[in-house]
């Protein structure tokens, strides 16, 4: 298996003139600390006994080093941490264990994890292309109330992955029942007839799959999220399994098929309550949850950073069990720019805060408010001075004034940590509206930030591309969306389910490539860029909820109709646009419309080239309730 990392384009210079000019902080820092400079402390492992390529457990040591230089360096003072290139094995036994609370995982606590990073600044990690290698069930690095810390030249992976691969050897439709060989890491039991997907410190029985074919590595078209029935399986030979009870002719001899669960109990970089943090050419090839989760967090660069497979002759199909990247309650900058993002079984990238449910009034500036999803909970939600807005649930608008935080306090426990529930007091009186609204919630506009996703590549991956929500400035551009299965560009919001804010304000979608996306349904994804507020009421909305949407000078290449799809906007603006239909596959989506739009106005459609027919009496459907 290669150790070469896929990029999925190089930069011009002037590309990457521009880019270090933006980077700012974030690349002075990297260079105050690889450069020659006197001031900074360097430990450089080999020379300190820890080298690679041993196969020995480097977990204790290494974290036996960072509380080393907590003790030993001055305030403020870069230091360097340097590898060697090579393999390092981290293993669970000798792991820190310690609850954590990371949104949109699994809540199972504690977690074991190989590299801990607490409460320190001016940190380098120079991996010089080292291979991290997890075994078991782990969270391989998290960064805890860290500022200007980065990573550069790292690979992270799994020596044995969650997900079970399998490639389809024969297929009896009339007696359903479907014959699979395992992949060469992969171990399994059968019990009972149940095959179990084994590791070092865990089994699973897989009950779902995503399918690609062999030679693309392309999701199957028309599949989607498929059952997996393994539970009245027969071993026919070491590694070649016979499942009954399979009916799916979808499921061609050759088809590679990835069998997983649907846990994610941690990320493979986890960040929370840290300032100025860049990764820089680091590569997440497994994780059990998201390859990089940021939660209340400023400032995150990522530069040329991949969450990929190891090249063209990996035998995996798959990255990680959900998102690539996914950035919760952060605010600042947000940069992802030239990375390679493939083959994981969610989005490439997920931007968005976290709705407080409103469950209870105290007097006319005291709220009691609760976070709502099982996966989302028991992190710092706001700070006081915190600017918020409220929103009625069932309509999705903005109802009465904005107001700010005087005090947060936590009910069910006694800080942050862990908690559900929060007392907050307002700096000004509550309105009518507010105290009056039968289902609230509440948004904290202080913690949104602006994003900048440029010359990334978004290709083979289960359900959408790229998820935006916020209020400020969002620019997309210059980006390859490669047959990304469902939608390329969600901009949603969701105040029932996910909890998941907010309003989109002004975002710029430019300059992209669209490659047949929508080969196959998922949630949301109601065209190639699907804006898709949840709004349960929509009938009895008044106001619009994302607004400012310029979608211009891209490519779309496509063999269905469905190209946007828009709910509850004011002011979109789709210019410059270059349509090219194809025959790849067959169109499907039940969605007939280019353009399908509901409770939408001020709209223009502006000098785009389509290279069939156009009729916009015809092509352009308008609801509005």
């Amino acid at each position: 298996m290669k150790h070469s990392m896929a990029v999925p384009r190089p930069f011009t210079p002037h590309h990457l003139y521009l880019l270090r000019i933006t980077l700012g902080l974030f690349f002075v820092l990297l260079s105050q600390v690889s450069g020659a400079s006197n001031d900074t402390s360097y430990y450089h492992l080999a020379s300190m006994g820890i080298k690679p390529n041993t196969g020995l457990d480097v977990t204790a040591a290494l974290n036996r080093l960072i509380v080393k230089i907590k003790t030993e360096r001055r305030p403020g003072r870069p230091v360097a941490i340097i590898f060697e290139p090579g393999r390092y094995d981290f293993f669970p036994e000798k792991a820190i264990r310690k609850p954590l609370y990371i949104s949109n995982h699994d809540q199972t606590n504690p977690k074991t994890i190989g590299l801990l990073f607490e409460n320190m600044d001016h940190l380098l990690i120079n991996g010089n292309g080292a291979d991290w290698m997890f075994h078991g069930r782990m969270l391989p690095l998290a960064v805890e109330n860290c500022r200007r810390f980065s990573v550069k030249n790292v690979h992270i992976d799994f020596d044995k992955p969650q997900i079970c691969q399998v490639e389809i050897i024969s297929n009896d439709t009339i007696n359903k029942a479907i014959t699979f060989k395992t992949a060469p890491w992969v171990q399994y039991e059968i019990r009972d007839s149940v095959f179990y997907n084994k590791g070092e410190d865990w089994e699973l029985n897989p009950t779902s799959g995503i399918a690609f074919e062999k030679n693309t590595r392309h999701i199957v078209y028309n599949t989607g999220d498929l059952r997996v029935p393994l539970r009245n399986v027969a071993e026919i030979s070491p590694g070649v399994v016979k499942a009954g009870g399979w009916d799916n002719k979808k499921l061609l001899p050759g088809v590679i098929l990835a069998m997983r669960s649907w846990q994610r109990p941690a990320p493979g970089i986890f960040l929370d309550q840290c300032k100025d943090v860049a990764f820089e050419n680091v590569a997440v090839h497994y994780a059990e949850g998201m390859g990089l989760l940021a939660q209340v967090s400023e400032n995150i660069t990522l530069d040329h950073f991949n969450v990929a497979l190891r090249g063209t002759e990996d035998l995996r199909y798959f990255t990680t069990q959900a998102d690539a990247t996914h950035f919760s309650g952060c605010k600042g900058e947000i940069k992802s720019v030239g990375g390679l993002y493939e083959g994981m079984m969610d989005d490439a990238i997920n931007i968005h805060g976290t709705y407080l449910k409103v469950i209870g009034r105290k007097g006319p500036n005291t709220l009691i408010a609760q976070y709502m999803h099982s996966q989302s909970y028991g992190f710092k939600w706001g700070d006081p001075g915190d600017q918020v807005q409220f929103i009625a649930s069932k309509t999705m608008e903005v109802t009465g004034e904005k107001n700010s935080i005087r005090s947060i306090a936590a009910v069910d426990k006694p800080g942050f940590f862990g908690a559900k529930q929060f007392e907050i007091v307002f700096t000004q009186q509550l309105d009518a509206a507010v105290l009056n609204e039968e289902q609230l919630g509440i948004e904290n506009l202080t913690w949104t930030p602006e994003v900048y996703f440029a010359h990334n590549t978004i290709r083979n991956n289960r359900a959408r591309g790229a998820l935006f929500s916020t209020p400020k400035k969002t620019v997309i551009e210059h980006n390859f969306f490669d047959h990304t299965s469902g939608s390329a560009i969600l901009l949603c919001g969701d105040c029932n389910g996910w909890f998941e804010t907010g309003a989109c304000r002004s975002v710029l979608i430019r300059n992209n490539r669209f490659v047949n996306s929508l080969t196959n349904m998922f949630q949301f994804t109601n065209a190639i860029i699907s804006i898709y507020p949840e709004i349960p009421e929509l009938s009895r909305q008044r106001k619009y909820f994302h607004s400012g949407i310029r979608i211009e000078n891209n490519v779309f290449e496509t063999f269905d109709k469905p190209l946007v799809y828009a709910k509850s906007v004011d002011g979109l603006v789709f210019r410059n646009n270059k349509i090219k239909t194809n025959r790849e596959y067959p169109g499907f989506h039940w969605n007939r419309y280019p353009f399908l739009f509901e409770r939408v106005i001020n709209y223009k459609f502006l000098r785009n080239h389509f290279d069939g027919s156009f009729d916009r009496e015809k092509d352009v459907k308008v609801k509005n309730l």
